[in-house]
């Protein structure tokens, strides 16, 4: 056995574990910057709920009501109102579960990281051992054996990095997709309710709406890992999912062609943007793909190097 293999192994050990901590202290950093974006628009979406309450409250009762009853317009304004409050709620609710959910990430890579405290300390250790090592021997692999050392470290941590981009990326692709089935089969009832489906075609439409709504919150927090993931890799990015608009019921009560229409060209419009973040995370994913594979190649030329080092 090679006096320097076993020394070789707890160096890459090592040298993964530097790596894992500066991932982590990366990791910390992007959740830091999500968790603040995330909390400011939960206090924006406060602020609106309130509004929309006070809009509410204002025609339930009070000289807003009183107007609107003689001008006959109160029952269509609170339908209205009622509906924009229901939104805000749903989009409050949403981002406080998508702010949870980053807090506990937050949490869980403090955890990790106090776990990992002092790889550097160790890696450097390791690197004077086998220098001193190297010098007594005067072996002339050493140096080139060291270089390889490393190398082959950092291309694991790369694939490695990579691989969690993938499976990050399969998990926000699955959701989105979730997302734009939804949508597919909303934009299919209202084209039936264009062409008077009436009632049924309304309730069709807004139960696939709601669904197509809930799922983006989970497509939202899907896509925050794959950006962290990416992050890792230097891909600076802040994919944002489209709102779906679930207001849209209300018009089940000013049902005629004109709404009918509207409502078909808003499903469309969220749609597109939904297919468009599809083939966003596709592309991505061809992309680290390549990448994969390159650094598969690169570890089996290193691997292939150090061997044969070792072997003569």
């Amino acid at each position: 056995m090679d006096p320097f293999e076993d020394l070789d192994r707890r160096l890459r050990e090592a040298h993964d574990r530097v790596r894992w901590f500066d991932h982590l202290a990366a990791r910390r950093s992007s959740l830091g910057r999500q968790i603040r974006e995330v909390a400011d628009l939960v206090t924006e979406l406060e602020q609106q709920l309130a509004k929309e309450r006070r809009d509410v409250e204002r025609l339930e009762g009070g000289l807003s009501a009183f107007m609107a009853r003689l001008t006959g317009s109160r029952e269509e304004r609170l339908t209205r109102e009622r509906a924009e409050a229901a939104l805000a709620g749903e989009r409050l609710d949403g981002q406080r579960a998508r702010l949870e959910a980053l807090t506990g990430d937050l949490g869980e890579t403090e955890r990790d990281l106090a776990a990992t405290a002092g790889a550097a300390d160790d890696y450097q250790r390791l690197l004077s051992e086998k220098e001193r090592l190297l010098v007594e021997r005067g072996d002339q692999r050493g140096r080139r054996l060291m270089e390889l050392s490393g190398l082959m470290a950092d291309t694991q941590a790369d694939l490695r990095e990579h691989d969690e981009a993938v499976q990050a990326g399969k998990a926000a692709g699955q959701w989105v997709g979730h997302v734009l089935t939804q949508l597919e089969h909303a934009r299919g009832a209202s084209t039936w309710d264009m062409f008077g489906g009436g009632v049924f075609a309304d309730a069709v439409e807004r139960e696939h709406l709601v669904t197509a709504d809930q799922a983006t919150w989970q497509a939202q927090q899907a896509l925050d890992t794959f950006a962290r993931e990416l992050a890792d890799l230097g891909w600076a990015v802040r994919p944002k999912m489209p709102e779906v608009d679930t207001r849209w019921f209300a018009d089940v009560f000013f049902d005629n062609i004109i709404t009918d229409a509207l409502k078909h060209q808003r499903i469309n419009r969220t749609r597109t943007a939904v297919a468009e973040m599809s083939a966003w995370i596709d592309d991505s994913l061809r992309t680290l793909a390549q990448g994969q594979a390159d650094l598969t190649r690169r570890l089996g030329d290193l691997t292939g190097e150090r061997e044969h080092l070792l072997a003569t």
